[in-house]
């Protein structure tokens, strides 16, 4: 890791080139004033308020960003305190409410309280209180946020693109709104996860948000509650299958790039099926990645390996891990695909692999070759290698038994069902063959969490590693001792191979660069903290991180020869930069919120 001197300097680098030239706009008086973008509220200069005509329309004070900030952050604390003892999601939407209208009032001082707390503001704009958004999106919404694709528009789509207001687009998060975190089908709902995972981007990014896109493809739904909620505001139809599901998303993607053919597509929360169909299909046509599959892999696997080091083995070590999976869906998969090829990279092809190290448990129990209809995507983690499997393992073993029988190194949940590592569960890791088990429970949101913290080191034992995927406090052990809870989310990874994808120039985004990504997290922590059982860093670093991963995945595009430069450098000049070089120019391609003087045509 660098010096602390040089983060700080980078970080420098990355505001200084983030300082404004005039910006011109056509826009004058209360036009100006109801625009997010433009609006800067009470801290127009008065020269501004002359050439603007916004004289007489605000306030005579002239307030500063500094001062705007302070004001909306006692705001916020006010709140706080007078919604003490109220029910928890009572609290999370009002808190998301005073942001979302920050939001919609003034973008530039949206995003600078974003920025500098994002600790505090991830969990409201993200998850967990995303879901508890896209749940009752019907009744909060207020105004449009990003495009909607519906299966209406099909034909439609490559003149509708034109109607997105902004020129140039980085950055676009589409979902078909199919598998929202751990909550199912909530249809046109779904738009608040784009809308959320947007916001990360450009808090941990700096992706300029005029020039990032949320985006939902509507293809009806088949969650029948929301079919008969009058206030349910997508299509009122079963979701489309087969070939007709695939025509709306073709469509959608040769629109998108043929209008912005240098843009970063992330997908998000689709259904399995659809997760690696879409993924298949679009990967080496363009620069696309599903999360829930490699984005949500990277991050397990940097806390895997985070794992090993804590156990105070070596990363060669991992290859004899026994790993327990809980969860057969598009990220439990994806996990077990990135981990079989990270043991190929890392080690160079010199040990076969046979995937006798992974156990794999969907709501049917351990999935082995005996399994009828086995979901192609799980029959290569399915068990069954003869001479050397555990005794009495059969097929649909239950958790508790496979636990009990294996006696894993980890045990990591990525099923969505809450509290499905039970007491006995948890109390059959305390005979793990690790002196220092690992316990993983990466469900969103919250209440979909596998356990939690406090049961985990209650009945598991205070020396285990622990991860969770949304946000919980540390566990006091007693005696001055902590157990420390491991946000392991995916806001690490995504952001920096998007921003890294970008900034190469990619011309698709390859597996060496998910790994190299991940490869990267997993040496952010240092040994110290490892062996405190702290296997992630903590969010409030994210733009440090994020600089970090995002030039690793520069590094490994140029490497790969799938890099083309962006904007004014060029490939020649990507490939002869050093690792630090190129961590500085991440950071100097980073957006911070600074008001730009205006000027009008």
């Amino acid at each position: 890791m660098w010096k602390l001197a040089r983060v700080a300097w980078s970080l420098r680098q990355a505001r200084r080139m983030s300082i404004p030239g005039p910006c011109i706009v056509s826009k004058r008086g209360t036009d100006i004033l109801h625009d997010p973008w433009f609006n800067k509220d009470t801290a127009f200069p008065l020269t501004e308020r002359d050439r603007l005509g916004l004289r007489g329309l605000l306030p005579p004070r002239v307030i500063s960003f500094e001062q705007q900030h302070q004001r909306f952050m006692d705001a916020y604390h006010s709140l706080e305190h007078n919604t003490r003892g109220e029910k928890e999601t009572t609290v999370s939407l009002a808190k998301w409410r005073i942001l979302n209208r920050l939001h919609d009032r003034n973008e530039t001082l949206y995003y600078r309280a974003l920025i500098d707390n994002i600790k505090d503001f991830a969990p409201i704009v993200y998850t967990p209180t995303v879901g508890l958004v896209c749940e009752n999106y019907g009744g909060l919404y207020r105004r449009p946020r990003g495009m909607y694709f519906s299966a209406k528009d099909k034909g439609e789509m490559m003149s509708m693109i034109h109607n997105w207001p902004s020129k140039q687009v980085d950055m676009i998060v589409v979902t078909d709104g199919s598998r929202i975190l751990g909550l199912g089908d909530l249809g046109v709902q779904g738009i608040g996860i784009p809308i959320g995972k947007l916001d990360i981007y450009v808090a941990a990014a700096g992706i300029n948000p005029q020039r990032i896109l949320p985006v939902m493809l509507d293809v009806g739904t088949n969650n029948q509650k929301l079919l008969e909620d009058k206030l349910y505001l997508g299509l009122r139809q079963p979701r489309l299958e087969g070939d007709e599901y695939l025509s709306i998303v073709d469509e959608f993607m040769e629109a998108a790039f043929a209008r912005w053919p240098k843009a970063v597509i992330q997908f998000e929360d689709f259904q399995m099926k659809w997760a690696f169909e879409t993924l298949q299909r679009y990967r080496e046509k363009f620069c696309m990645f599903n999360d829930d599959i490699q984005g949500t892999a990277g991050v397990a696997l940097a806390g895997l390996l985070g794992a090993v080091r804590a156990q105070g083995k070596s990363l060669n070590d991992f290859m004899k891990q026994k790993i327990v999976v809980v969860g057969a869906g598009s990220a439990g998969i994806g996990v077990l695909n990135m981990a079989k090829k990270a043991i190929s990279r890392m080690w160079g092809n010199n040990e076969p692999f046979d995937g006798n190290q992974f156990w794999l448990i969907d709501k049917d129990g351990l999935i082995t070759k005996d399994r009828k209809g086995i979901d192609p995507a799980a029959a290569p983690f399915a068990r069954g290698y003869g001479p050397e499997e555990v005794e009495g393992l059969r097929e649909g073993a239950s958790l508790q038994e496979v636990v009990k029988k294996v006696k894993p190194h980890v045990l990591l949940g990525l099923s969505g069902v809450g509290g499905i590592f039970n007491e006995e569960v948890l109390r059959a890791m305390q005979h793990s063959d690790s002196c220092r088990p690992a316990i993983f429970a990466m469900s969103n949101p919250t209440k979909n969490a596998e356990c939690t913290p406090k049961d985990a080191f209650k009945y598991a034992g205070e020396n285990i590693i622990f991860a969770s995927g949304s946000p919980f406090e540390n566990v006091d052990l007693g005696n001055g001792k902590v157990g420390y809870v491991n946000q392991a989310n995916n806001m690490y990874l995504f952001p920096g191979i998007g921003l890294g994808a970008l900034l190469s120039g990619a011309k698709h985004i390859s597996d060496g660069m998910l790994q190299a990504a991940a490869e990267c997290l997993a040496s952010y922590i240092t040994d110290e903290d490892i062996q405190k059982g702290i296997i992630f860093p903590s969010i409030s670093s994210i733009r440090h991180i994020t600089t970090q991963v995002g030039a690793a995945v520069v590094h490994a595009a140029v490497a790969e020869g799938l890099a083309e430069g962006h904007g004014d450098v060029s490939i020649k000049e990507l490939s002869h930069m050093s690792k630090e070089e190129t961590a500085e120019y991440v950071a100097r391609n980073m957006w911070y919120p600074i008001y730009s003087p205006l000027v009008h045509d």
